[in-house]
């Protein structure tokens, strides 16, 4: 779920050879097409962002109960650049290799996409600066912002905090059986109730570095990916 070292999605650097923020290929983006809202309304797109340490199914449940409860036309899987409130903690995977791993997880898997926003912009990466720039490349849409229930305390702590309630809908997804935080000051909340699965990255890091299966807590594309990319054996 998102630690305020990331943000949301949306475009990348300017220039005429650059890649796509959200695909992660070379080439233009496609906006237009991806922004086309349902009947006629202004585009929906949900931001959920991570470190993604790796990206796992407890992700990609919240991104497509998420989708489906709210009428979200996309929700965009931001990965953080540099996820401030972790470096500070313990070695992060490099972006790029992160970012594949999500790639290869939501390869097919409708109105869920990648998005390296804030790999391109560089530097320590801020949700502010990402749903700004989201706002830019799309004027008009409504962007809601998905974070777990258990980071709803931190986010008086999170970069220029007093600017993001203006910017997106807080979408707090609560696991079952877990207790109501109740509602940040100056939001407007949507309550998201999502299935109780417990699997975490850190302890998916584990189980990879000891060279035990993560089959079914990590899709099988994205295992492959981390595979073929030599990540997490031994490290942690």
């Amino acid at each position: 779920m998102p630690r305020e070292p990331s943000g949301a999605a949306g475009p990348g650097r300017q220039g005429t050879d650059r890649r796509d923020p959200v695909a992660g290929t070379d080439g233009p983006t496609s906006r237009v097409e991806r922004g086309t809202p349902r009947s006629g309304r202004p585009p929906r797109v949900g931001v959920l962002g991570g470190t993604f340490d790796p990206v796992h199914v407890g992700h990609l449940v919240v991104a497509q109960e998420a989708r489906f409860a709210l009428g979200l036309d996309r929700v965009l899987l931001v990965v953080a650049n540099d996820p401030w409130q972790k470096t500070a903690q313990a070695p992060v995977t490099p972006a790029e290799d992160r970012l594949a791993v999500v790639q290869a997880a939501v390869d097919g898997v409708e109105g869920v996409e990648a998005c390296r926003i804030e790999i391109d912009r560089g530097g320590p990466s801020y949700t502010v600066d990402t749903l700004q720039e989201l706002q830019a490349a799309e004027p008009g849409a409504e962007l809601y912002l998905i974070v777990g229930a258990d980071v709803v305390p931190s986010l008086p702590t999170w970069h220029r905090a007093d600017e993001l309630p203006a910017l997106a809908t807080l979408v707090v997804a609560r696991r079952a059986g877990t207790a109501d935080v109740g509602d940040p000051a100056g939001w407007r909340v949507v309550h998201l109730p999502v299935p109780r699965l417990e699997v975490s990255s850190r302890d998916l890091r584990s189980r990879l570095a000891a060279g035990r299966p993560v089959g079914f807590l990590v899709p099988a594309a994205a295992i492959r990916c981390i595979s073929s990319r030599g990540l997490y054996a031994g490290s942690r």
